[in-house]
């Protein structure tokens, strides 16, 4: 049987040494000692509160060390952690918080305005706690992460839960259950075989590892807590004895992270895509000298499309590191997989999907290896039980193909004659011009091959002619220069001519979210406005 994440916690604190670091957050390193403590005070104290097993603990916060300790907290009292996006208005934060039923809240005092709006709107939240300043009327974190701080004396189940609220790009957010046993099964083998390293199969062998020293390098993760990849990959990292390094400081400074991931001889990095990616590798390419990544072991992405060209690019500063690329989503994890390596030269969104088939939407048969026909990405294996208080959304997505329970998240593919995944993007991202598909992410791609691009996204707007004309807003390499008709023709000589932009609105930053995905609401506002003369 595989464990709580709540009984992991408590076994790894047993078996590092009590200064060992947990967390770097820039000037500040909590041990283990204080990790430990702290997270089991906090636990006490919401289980004092009334919290029974399953009741729902959201995180309206920032990047912080207090952001781990309460998602520790959490599982080691048996409830259900609930991330929150922070950049969310009230309405949106009261949504998250009435959907989830959340008995708990623990906020950054900074969102104290919006918490007294929403005080008299989220009726099942029993205690609220402010995390760094008092706020009248709610409890302190400081308060109730220093009381007793001896592990907590209950039995766990491994169905206990966390709750992962999607993104809302495909309507209102929605909380994926993912049980604790489940995600053992996922994080367990996280980045072992790219470290050399067996994978656990129980605790005891995790901890066998952690005595020996093994894989316990600083894994820096540059993208929100509250964002499913840095959320799970913090857990992957902490749980294995290795600290998790994070900063306060928003949004993204590469050159910050460069200077921590040299100072602190970082193994691992966590990154999203190029958003992340290109930054990086502008800044070393503009000081080499100053930043030592050699240290580098894995770097992995997932979220959003890491070009091979970056890829490529970073290897020349990190040249024994794994590019690790992944897609997915919170309904299932590592829908395929691409590596890279030195001797292993990148390609342009395709993947390995060993649990993964691409099906006919109309029947969910297989589509046939190398005919060209467009389908959906269906993953079986170790998967969630479904939306949160949704049984007819989570009906639509798990579905059952020969006999397997299989998750569908809108991922358009086709495959090739090998069996490789070609990863064309979401539908929710498709174009409909002329009555030809052309899907966003793609031809983001083709641009982003380009030299002079340094970042683009891809959309349709209204069009008398096809109904919708594909464009583009992109921001292009500081001190290169590039003609919107030089941008058609290249992509035009990568993809089919009709699946080229029409028109390209340049512009200093393309609009994507603090953890890198795009926000395509506020690309066709700057596209807009960039023609509205």
């Amino acid at each position: 049987m595989n464990p709580n994440y709540g009984d992991v916690f408590d076994a790894v604190a047993r078996v590092v040494q009590p200064a060992d670091p947990a967390i770097y957050c820039d000037d500040r390193v909590v041990d283990w000692s204080e990790f430990d403590r702290s997270s089991n005070a906090l636990a006490r104290a919401l289980c004092a509160a009334g919290l029974a097993p399953g009741a729902k603990v959201a995180q309206y916060m920032r990047n912080s060390p207090e952001y781990l300790i309460v998602f520790a907290a959490a599982f080691k009292a048996r409830l259900a952690p609930v991330n929150v996006n922070y950049r969310y208005g009230v309405d949106e934060v009261g949504y998250i918080l009435n959907n989830c039923d959340a008995e708990a809240v623990l906020f950054d005092a900074e969102f104290a305005t919006i918490v007294s709006q929403l005080k008299d709107r989220v009726p099942t939240v029993r205690v609220w706690i402010s995390v760094g300043l008092t706020v009248p009327g709610c409890a302190r974190f400081e308060h109730l992460s220093s009381g007793d701080g001896r592990p907590l004396d209950i039995a766990r189940s491994p169905a206990d839960l966390l709750l992962l609220y999607t993104g809302g790009t495909t309507g209102m957010p929605k909380g994926v259950m993912w049980p604790s046993e489940t995600l053992w099964d996922i994080l367990a083998p996280w980045r072992a075989p790219a470290l050399g390293l067996e994978i656990p199969n129980s605790v005891e062998e995790l901890c066998a590892q952690i005595r020996a020293g093994l894989g316990r390098e600083p894994v820096y993760v540059t993208c929100p807590l509250m964002h499913g990849t840095g959320m799970v990959t913090s857990l992957a990292a902490i749980t294995k004895g290795a600290p998790v390094v994070i900063t306060r400081t928003a949004p993204f400074d590469p050159s910050a992270a460069l200077d921590s991931v040299t100072r602190l001889r970082c193994g691992v990095l966590i990154i999203v895509g190029d958003a992340f990616a290109r930054p990086l590798l502008d800044c070393l390419r503009a000081e080499p000298t100053r930043y030592d990544v050699s240290c580098l072991r894995v770097v992995a992405s997932s979220g959003m499309m890491w070009s091979p060209a970056v890829k490529q690019g970073l290897l020349e500063y990190m040249p024994d590191a794994v590019l690790f690329d992944s897609f997915g989503a919170s309904e299932g994890t590592a829908m395929g997989t691409s590596i890279t390596t030195r001797d292993k030269p990148p390609t342009e969104a395709r993947f390995d999907g060993p649990d993964s088939i691409v099906v006919r939407d109309s029947d969910f048969a297989p589509v046939a290896p190398g005919s060209g026909e467009v389908g959906l990405v269906a993953k079986r294996g170790q998967l969630p039980l479904g939306y949160y208080k949704d049984p007819g959304k989570t009906a639509s997505t798990y579905v059952t193909i020969n006999g397997e329970r299989h998750v569908i998240t809108g991922d358009h593919a086709t495959v090739e004659a090998d069996g490789t995944i070609h990863l064309l993007g979401r539908g929710n991202q498709c174009i409909n011009s002329g009555g030809e598909k052309i899907y966003a992410e793609e031809v983001e791609e083709a641009l982003k091959t380009h030299p002079a691009v340094r970042d683009a996204l891809v959309f349709g707007v209204p069009d008398v002619r096809f109904g919708h004309a594909v464009t583009a807003v992109v921001a292009v390499v500081e001190g290169a220069s590039v003609t919107d008709a030089q941008l058609v023709d290249h992509v035009r000589a990568r993809l089919a001519a009709f699946k080229a932009p029409r028109r390209i609105a340049f512009t200093r930053e393309v609009p994507r979210s603090p953890s890198g995905k795009a926000d395509y609401t506020r690309a066709k506002a700057v596209f807009a406005e960039s023609f509205s003369s």
